[in-house]
């Protein structure tokens, strides 16, 4: 299960990561309560909070992945996570200081995706170069505990904190002193343990060369077509909790970090079977898909409280089963010199249907209620899923139909 950790790179990149997750969790559940509070409770404002900060991936994650096959991917990674951390901290002045509006909020989510266009497919590829194939699946199983160790973490840590420090200004720039976790281990990685991809020359035509590659490997189009669809919904769901906890259930900022939690405890224990298994099969992934739309319709139906906490943590293992199972089978079915782009687009469609999702489910939920909206959102999810098989059956028999007629 462990088995990565036995790289020094890995394990320094790890420890760092493990901090500055716990950060970015806390400033997510802070984020999400500040726009609540500056909005009175406003769905949309919180849909629109988090579209802007995956918006900036829909628009421009395959030109951050061609960087990432361009040019050396730790110097990228430590000047995108210390632009992370300047931003942290100027969104806990503004608040610490009662300057802050919801504008502000808008302004610093679409700026942190901005810099993600870039960061995300960088770390992702990045990932290989410090483990080697090999151990791959293992260390983006892992990758996940790690992060979903902080989901369990960060927002029950972040509503403690928040009643106790008296508001969201000190989460934010507790978060900004978490990124030196990070940032130090990848300063002090030894350079040569590394398994360095030789940098790809500028040239015309990379981006439509990776969507090409895309189009023309099956085994990695299925899952990057999943995975779009079920994220579209997945991205809202740490939305809906929020929504779900405190417009349904009327719980607190604690109440609310423990719901969270509960998820988060679900995720942890679906990435850490996932680094169990040597290998992640079509099938593991199916089930994640199916599973996470069904548990989200039936935690939409929960009729009290403690039975949605409940049912937070079968929803959060298969969703971190599919997401673990996609992400590994697109990287091992790809080459060394295409990992970044076929990663950016991975990214861009793992994060870019969030625009989409989030204010259509915010919106829904206002519309309905929040238990319309998540209901609606697990439907969408297992649509989404048989799309994905037709859609992937389709372009796959068009591509061989063009490839006979070229020949």
């Amino acid at each position: 299960m462990f088995r990565s950790l036995k790289v020094r790179n890995y394990r320094m990149f790890a420890a760092g990561g493990a901090v500055s997750n716990v950060g970015t969790w806390l400033q997510r559940t802070a984020q999400d309560w500040l726009v609540l509070d500056l909005t009175h409770g406003s769905a949309s404002a919180l849909g629109t909070a988090t579209a802007l900060q995956f918006l900036p991936m829909l628009l421009f994650g395959m030109f951050g992945g061609v960087l990432a096959d361009r040019y050396p991917k730790r110097p990228i990674l430590i000047g995108a996570q210390t632009l992370m951390a300047g931003l942290a901290l100027t969104i806990g002045i503004l608040t610490m200081t009662g300057s802050a509006q919801v504008w502000h909020v808008y302004v610093m989510a679409f700026l942190l995706g901005m810099i993600s266009c870039v960061e995300v497919p960088t770390r992702q590829a990045f990932v290989v170069e410090m483990v080697g194939r090999n151990d791959l699946p293992n260390a983006i199983a892992l990758n996940s505990s790690i992060f979903n160790l902080a989901r369990v973490v960060g927002p029950a840590l972040a509503g403690i904190l928040i009643y106790a420090l008296g508001g969201t200004g000190p989460i934010f720039l507790i978060n900004a002193l978490t990124f030196g976790g990070v940032i130090s281990s990848l300063v002090f990685m030894r350079k040569s343990e590394l398994n360095l991809s030789e940098p790809v020359p500028r040239a015309k035509g990379q981006l439509r060369e990776g969507l090409r590659y895309v189009l023309q490997h099956e085994e990695i189009l299925m899952p990057v077509l999943l995975i779009g669809f079920v994220s579209m919904f997945s991205q809202s769901f740490s939305m809906s909790i929020a929504l779900m906890a405190r417009e349904v259930f009327g719980a607190g900022a604690s109440s609310f970090g423990l719901a969270s939690s509960m998820f988060a405890v679900g995720a942890l224990a679906g990435a850490l079977l996932a680094a169990r298994r040597a290998r992640l099969s079509r099938k593991v992934l199916f089930a994640g898909a199916i599973g996470f739309g069904l548990f989200q319709i039936a935690t939409a139906v929960a009729p009290f409280y403690p039975i949605y906490l409940l049912l937070l943590v079968p929803t959060g293992i298969a969703l971190i089963t599919i997401n673990t199972a996609a992400n590994a089978s697109v990287q091992i079915a790809t080459s060394p010199e295409m990992r970044g782009r076929v990663m950016g687009i991975y990214m861009l469609v793992f994060t870019g249907g969030a625009p989409v999702g989030a204010p259509l489910i915010g919106w829904l939920s206002e519309l309905g209620g929040p238990r319309t909206g998540v209901l609606l959102s697990g439907v969408l999810v297992l649509v989404g899923t048989g799309a994905a098989v037709l859609m992937t059956r389709l372009i796959t028999t068009r591509v061989e139909r063009s490839a006979l007629a070229m020949a």
